[in-house]
């Protein structure tokens, strides 16, 4: 949650990282509950909107993300070890095609 956070500055508030990580509001705000007891986010209420609430990495989140980035490199690195570029190309196309189709899946359950 902290990544989409920090990969996305426009989306600052709960309802965004709802709509971009498609979760329910219950899971986002006890979540964004845990990671602000943890030091790792701030809530800050507008002045004029008291429902208005925006969400702020901290610098032990900052510290947390970029350790997870650097992990999130190894990982990457030591499954594609071995592999060819061609080979590397054809899985991300196979990827995107069943991520596409559980998106379907997922849009037409939300329609039914």
């Amino acid at each position: 949650m902290m990544r989409v956070r920090q990969n996305n500055p426009a989306y600052n508030t709960a309802a965004d990282i709802v709509r971009i990580r498609k979760s329910t509001k219950s899971h986002v705000w006890t979540s964004l509950k845990v990671l602000e007891d943890r030091g790792f986010i701030e809530r800050r209420v507008d002045k004029d909107n008291k429902k208005h609430v925006t969400i702020h990495l901290l610098q032990l989140a900052n510290e947390v993300i970029e350790d997870g980035i650097w992990a999130q490199k190894e990982f990457t690195q030591d499954m594609f070890e071995g592999l060819s570029e061609e080979e590397i190309k054809m899985f991300m196309s196979v990827f995107q095609k069943v991520y596409d189709n559980a998106e379907r899946m997922i849009s037409k359950e939300k329609n039914a």
